[in-house]
């Protein structure tokens, strides 16, 4: 398998102080042993997580905030890059390879491991998240078993595919089999929204689409989106209900209190509400309401190494149109963040080797 002479040095851009500029440092590039692999970061998403990690907190609501800043930290878990160097024990993975990168790993020894959900492990080891991520030009990964081939697909969109269209597939495959009459409801229409438009239409579901912004319902209607709504009014849900009586489940992309109660007022009896963004805030809801009216509410977290592996197929066999991508500097990184916090970007940003 071999190694490639890599540079001694490696960049990353680090957290510093909360919401400061992220600080571009040098260190040794990393030589992998045993089973790990390093590679050179070509393409590394930027998400909503990182701006939470970036600035410290996730909100709960009521003034409250969940801690989890730290200086020194290389934030990005959208990877796509090239293998250059593999350590003694590495299998099935060759320096060239050029691989999409699962970075929600875990310890591999718990009982949430042993099950096959990685991703809720805790804390355990995801890229970006623990350990250093994609912000940076190498990143070392634990195992061969964490990359996945992206077949044909531009290698900005691939890098999107391990967060974004993992956390859409994952949250759509909780639905399970729906029956003709069961209507979905998508909330948010922004990166995460979007591929979940893509995936669920590949999978034979015709959503109803909602966000706040005209802009972001009008590229979901270009991509054969037939029922948009406005979710800034409230009227709007009760329209849906009216018009469909209710529907069978609402997948909250934005995870606010204002999109949770939105997701909530279209449900029907026994509906199933899935939040899966983390924008923040506190739910209120009376007790007796979730036996009356046989809901559930769920959570729905990225998705499964075995998710990654279903997804990827669907990528490689073309059943997922590509969504906007927006390509920048892996130095404008913090840039980036800025822009995608203050509701600029359009589809996903993926930052590029320089």
């Amino acid at each position: 398998m071999g190694q490639r002479k890599e540079s001694v040095v490696m960049l990353s851009y680090q957290t510093g102080a909360p919401g400061a500029p992220l600080i571009e440092a040098e260190s040794e590039t990393p030589v992998p042993t045993g089973t790990e692999v390093l590679i050179k970061t070509v393409a590394c998403g930027v998400c909503h997580s990182d701006i939470h990690l970036h600035d410290g907190g996730f909100e709960l609501g009521d003034g409250k905030v969940l801690n989890v800043g730290r200086e020194g930290h290389v934030l990005g878990h959208e990877i796509f890059g090239e293998v250059v160097a593999v350590g003694p024990d590495a299998q099935d993975v060759a320096v060239g390879d050029r691989r999409v990168v699962y970075p929600w790993i875990g310890c591999g020894e718990c009982a949430v491991c042993e099950r096959g959900e990685e991703h809720l492990c805790t804390p355990g080891r995801a890229l970006g998240i623990v350990a250093a991520g994609g912000f940076a030009t190498h990143v070392l990964i634990p195992h061969s078993r964490y990359l996945f081939d992206k077949g044909a697909v531009p290698d900005a969109l691939a890098a999107t595919y391990a967060c974004s269209g993992l956390t859409a597939y994952g949250a759509i495959k909780k639905l399970g089999e729906l029956s003709p009459a069961d209507e979905v409801v998508i909330i948010g229409a922004g990166g995460v929204g979007m591929m979940a438009i893509q995936i669920a239409r590949a999978l034979g579901i015709d959503p109803i689409v909602v966000d706040i912004d005209p802009a972001k319902l009008e590229a979901a209607q270009q991509l054969g989106v037939t029922r948009t709504y406005d979710s800034s009014d409230m009227d709007s849900a009760k329209a849906i209900r009216k018009t469909y009586g209710g529907v069978y489940a609402a997948l909250d992309f934005v995870g606010a209190e204002s999109s949770v109660n939105y997701g909530l007022a279209t449900l029907r009896k026994g509906g199933m509400l899935l939040v899966v963004g983390l924008f923040g805030g506190a739910l209120s809801l009376p007790i007796p309401f979730l036996p009356m009216n046989a809901r559930v509410i769920q959570g729905s977290y990225v998705g499964s190494p075995e998710d990654m592996a279903e997804l990827m197929v669907m990528v490689r066999e073309g059943k997922i149109a590509p969504i906007d991508i927006q390509e920048r500097p892996l130095s404008e990184a913090s840039a980036a963040l800025a822009d995608l916090k203050q509701g600029k970007v359009k589809g996903r940003q993926v930052l590029v080797a320089d």
